[in-house]
């Protein structure tokens, strides 16, 4: 962890950024107190794996059938809308 003043931030930003690629962690201070802090961006995705969620859902026969006009007409405001 590297602490700097925000003078020097303003002075050499590439410098810090230098550091924040190489893995370091870079706080920034004003007045001695802690205002920010630069860390490098890490990768946390994990490559998908098909078929981790067989059997845990559950599609209905209907799903795709035709809604209800009593439910359309809450989604469109009226049934003058469906017309």
């Amino acid at each position: 962890m590297y602490n700097v003043e925000v003078p020097e931030v303003q002075a050499d930003l590439a410098q810090l950024l230098c550091r924040v690629l190489s893995g370091e962690e870079v706080i920034i201070s004003q007045a001695g107190t802690p205002i920010a802090r630069i860390v490098p961006i890490t990768d946390r995705s994990l490559p998908r794996v098909p078929g981790l969620d067989r059997g845990r859902v559950e599609i209905a026969p209907d799903f795709d059938a035709p809604l209800p006009e009593d439910i359309l007409n809450d989604f469109l405001g009226s049934a003058d809308k469906l017309e």
